[in-house]
């Protein structure tokens, strides 16, 4: 089969190009390991078509686990500008139901579902501009994606990178980091490990993330574009830093997953009082639910156990967008829908609270 797709993709007149809003059918042409609980994972079109993404961008899958559709989004971790198939990076959480479907039973030859590319995690390209790249564990997947991309631009760069983990096994992607490094003049390269287990002789630093170590790592952090990506505590303590080490707000960009498409357990939020009820209705779903006019129309959707395909939650990816049979909502968004498309009937579930009872094409 992967032989069979790369001739189509060598064809004289050229690939068609994969449309995020027509295609949706992915084959897994290849599977390696990466750390004794992560793998990449790299996917193809059957038509043998190309996908156009910026580095740092995602894919929204539908994973078929015990027979029930699993939305998860996982960042791309390949670069751009090697078109003809894109790679994902996930690691292994225990208990997660997605996670360990992919490391236990996804082979190469199978087809799943997926939409995108999405997402605005994108280096800025106005000008060539210094860069602090910042991931902790798994969160180097889209951190990645934008190393190999200015590796295959041979484009000039000043780029510092810190990579946290645990320990350091659980450095992903280190020896090729370390190659890159060798070969890219511009890209400094930073190991930080929490403990040294599984290495007692480990050379570097140990520890998280601290002003102190940033200041010794980065003194120009201040002048930088900072790109940050891993779990929530690494997230929050990086902005902390950096911000009270001079970076401006403008110059910080984050990515994050909301807890419910990931692979790890959702946050239980309490209940917003209620000031009005209306009625909200799935009609693919045949569920109805309440949701508060102080409430958008995703997070009450999560909490009746309504299954919808969300990201950002914030308005920004378009992720959860859906179309509105009927009924209006107050929808305030950034960015993550057109126009065009709000005219035409669709709405973002994640920032939007009903005006009216609602009936949602979902």
């Amino acid at each position: 089969m992967v032989t069979e797709l790369l001739e189509r993709q060598g064809n004289p007149g050229g690939p068609a190009i994969w449309d995020k809003e027509q295609d949706d059918a992915l084959v897994c042409i290849d599977i390696q390991q990466e750390t004794h609980d992560v793998r990449s994972f790299t996917f193809a079109s059957p038509e043998g078509k190309c996908f156009s993404f910026e580095s740092g961008q995602y894919f929204l899958f539908d994973f078929p686990v015990a027979d029930e559709s699993e939305p998860r989004c996982y960042s791309i971790s390949s670069s751009p500008h090697r078109p003809h198939a894109f790679t994902v990076t996930v690691k292994r959480v225990a208990g997660g139901r997605v996670s360990n479907w992919l490391h236990d039973q996804l082979a190469v030859g199978m087809t799943v579902k997926a939409q995108g590319p999405l997402g605005h995690f994108i280096r800025p390209r106005e000008a060539v501009r210094k860069l602090l790249l910042l991931s902790g564990g798994s969160g180097i997947t889209p951190v990645m994606s934008i190393v190999r991309d200015l590796a295959d631009r041979c484009e000039p760069a000043d780029i510092v990178f810190v990579h946290a983990a645990r320990t350091p096994p659980d450095l992903i992607f280190r020896q090729e980091l370390s190659w890159l490094a060798s070969r890219m003049k511009g890209l400094r390269l930073h190991f930080l490990p929490e403990v040294v287990a599984g290495e007692p002789s480990w050379p570097g630093l140990t520890g998280r993330i601290s002003p102190e170590f940033i200041k010794l790592a980065v003194p120009d952090v201040a002048d930088r574009i900072v790109m940050c990506c891993g779990p929530a505590p690494f997230m929050a303590a990086a902005r902390s830093i950096t911000s009270a080490l001079g970076v401006p707000t403008f110059n910080y960009i984050e990515e994050s997953f909301d807890a419910a498409v990931i692979d790890e357990p959702a946050t239980v939020v309490e209940e917003i009082p209620r000031t009005r009820l209306f009625q909200v209705e799935f009609a693919k779903q045949a569920r109805k639910i309440e949701v508060s006019s102080e409430q958008t129309v995703l997070s009450s959707a999560k909490k009746s156990g309504v299954r919808l395909p969300s990201s950002c939650s914030n308005g920004v990816c378009g992720t959860c967008k859906s179309k509105l049979i009927s009924g209006s909502v107050e929808m305030n968004h950034n960015g993550g829908i057109r126009q065009r498309e709000i005219d035409a009937g669709l709405f973002l579930p994640c920032c939007s609270r009903p005006l009216s009872d609602l009936v949602v094409d979902r």
